[in-house]
This record gives structure tokens, sequence and C-alpha cells, in this order.
């Protein structure tokens, strides 16, 4: 059983290997950075800067640091189901190192998105350019596996456009700092736009998000407001503690208010019908209105009289012109006797089509 919405203390490679396999939709991870501060950072007047500098960001070098990813990500990509998808965030510190891994480990790399920051911490020392943006990696496990791509509902939060590449966020400043003792909870919190926008765009209602590098709970606040179930993996108590009160506190959204986008249903050929043996070539359609026969031909055609064509071209030309939908319009007759629409067999093919997906 996956502990859906609970947060499990401990290593994340630990916990990641004791859960089920192929059981997790998405997984959104802002691992350590790996920034390598050997000194601490002072502004100009020489007041200290608040930068990170926390024991979990402390590796002896590339080493070790790859071999961690390494771990991690091996461990995720157990979890993930074979439709799944992982984004990864970082900067330059550390983001090139995680696309090697993860293509090493035959993830497939969907798109690279640019958090730019509208309010980036300056480089004080004036000594290279200010870092003003965050790069995440979108990656599905299996290469040509279907995945959940949400891209209405993208367009619908950027006014009907098509969203890039590019998110222009402000980083986490004023009431939305997590706060503890009067001072900063987590030194690298993100916004929750950000993960509003990436579990909307790759996932569902009730699918299971996870976050392996949990924190203060960013992830499982914004999945429980849109629907979805989380597992957040923390192995410090003291953020587990801000992030259960987090979470806790935030509202979920009413089943209505939660949208599901709808794909278009597949497409099907008449053609496919006599490919998968639902018809067979020279076996009587039946024109709804009149009841005229027409006889299947091995291309797909139908010939009804001296009418050649395709089933909406011969429905048209049967109704003088009029614009005709042909899966609506013939009947076949069933193993009974009985006329039923010929779209029932195109639902045959398209539910055939789900349960392949399903068990890519």
């Amino acid at each position: 059983m996956l502990p859906l919405n609970q947060i499990l203390h401990g290593d994340c490679i630990e916990v990641l290997r004791s859960l089920p396999e192929k059981s997790v939709d998405l997984i959104f991870a802002d691992p350590p950075y790996n920034l390598q501060l050997q000194n601490d950072l002072y502004r100009p007047n020489m007041t200290k800067v608040d930068a990170v500098n926390d024991r979990w960001d402390k590796f002896q070098g590339f080493a070790e640091y790859d071999a961690f990813t390494h771990e991690w990500l091996s461990a995720s990509r157990r979890l993930l189901k074979d439709t799944g998808t992982i984004w990864v965030i970082g900067s330059y510190h550390n983001i090139y190192r995680v696309g090697a891994r993860l293509q090493d480990l035959g993830f497939w790399i969907l798109n690279d998105i640019v958090w730019i920051k509208n309010n980036p911490m300056p480089n004080f020392r004036g000594v290279r350019f200010t870092n003003a943006h965050e790069t995440m990696i979108w990656a599905q496990k299996k290469k040509g596996a279907k995945y959940t791509f949400n891209h209405k509902s993208m367009k619908a939060l950027n006014d009907d456009l098509q969203m890039r590449s590019d998110w222009n966020l402000p980083l986490v400043t004023g009431k939305q700092r997590i706060k503890s003792n009067g001072t900063k909870a987590h030194s690298t919190q993100k916004p929750e736009a950000l993960l509003y926008r990436i579990i909307m765009a790759a996932s569902n209602p009730g699918d299971v998000v996870l976050d392996p590098f949990f924190g203060t709970g960013t992830t499982g606040a914004v999945a429980k407001k849109l629907g979805r179930n989380w597992i957040g993996i923390e192995r410090d108590r003291k953020y587990i503690r801000v992030a259960q009160k987090r979470i806790d506190a935030a509202q979920a959204a009413d089943r209505e208010a939660i949208h599901v986008e709808k794909r278009k249903p597949a497409r099907v050929p008449f053609g496919t019908l006599l490919e998968n043996g639902l018809l067979q070539p020279g076996q009587s359609l039946y024109f709804a209105k009149n009841g005229r026969r027409a006889k299947i031909l091995s291309n797909g055609h139908l010939r009804c009289g001296k009418i050649t064509g395709s089933i909406h071209g011969v429905a048209k030309a049967l109704m003088e012109d009029v614009p005709a939908n042909g899966w609506d319009l013939w009947l076949y007759k069933d193993e009974h006797g009985k006329k039923k629409a010929i779209d029932e067999l195109r639902e045959k093919i398209r539910r055939l089509k789900i349960k392949e997906e399903k068990h890519v």
C-alpha cells in the first residue's frame, strides 16, 4: 500500500527503494545544488548574506555528488509508472550533471524550463552576471510512452496563449516565506506558483505526486489544493513539522473547481475496422435514413449503386450533398441480425488502444 498524503521520515534513497514499483505518476525533485560554498558571503556594507550553507548541501566533490544523483534518480525511476514523468530543478552548479545522469538511466528529456526570477539576489562582489534563473528538466520514464501534458490547461493559465518554456515568477518573499522562530525555515523554498504550473501541466486529479526532497512541503500543499495525492520524503524532522502544519492549513478545492482536461478521442479510420476483423470486405452496410444497402470494398470505401467513396462521401451523396457523419448513418448487422451503428465498432477499437497504452 502506498502511504498517500504522508511525509515519510528518512534518507530519500532508502525510502524510495522501500516503496512499490511503478506506483507514482509524477515526481518533482529539488535536490541539493552542490553549491560548494567554502566561506560566508558578505554584501558591500559587510552585512552577511543569508545564503545556502546547510549541511545537506555539502559534498566532497563531483564524484560524490554524481553517485548520490545516480542513486536517487535510479530509485525514482523504479517508482514511476511507465507513463510517468519527472521534473528536476537546479542551478548551473548541478543541473548539467543531473541531466547527464537522467539520460544515462534511460529517461527521455521532454523540455528544459527556465524559471526567470523577477527579483533575483544581486551578485554583491560584481565579478560575474547576476544569477537570475534556475533550470528545470522535464523527462519521461520511457521514450515514446504516453504521458500527461495538459496543454489546454496551460494555455488557459496563460491568457489562452501557448505556454512557453520561460517562466517569469518571483522568488518566495513576504507572507509566502515560511518562517521558524523569526528566520527562514528553509533556505531554498520554492514558490507555490512554480509547483502549481508543474502539477497542473503533468498530472490529473487523483494522481500520485512524489517529492523526495520535501523541505517545507510546497509540493504537498499545492497537490492538496489541486486534488492530487502526494507523498513527501524528508530526513530533517524540523522541516517535517513545518511542512505538516502548512499542509494541514491548505484548503483543497471542491471537485467542481478541479478541472479535468478531456482529450479528443483517438482518430480511427474506417479501414481499421477491416484490418481488425470487425467488418469484412463484401459485407453490407445499411443507410439509417432509408435502408439502402452498400457493399464494403477491400480498400475501406463503400459502393452503393453507382456511388463509390468513403463512408462520409457516400452518405453525403445519398443525402443530396448535405454534410453527413458516416459513423452515425451507416449500420451493420451483428451476429444476431440486429442493426447497429458502425460507431460502436469504432469505440471498441478506441477501448483496445486505451488498454494497450495502459500496459506500455
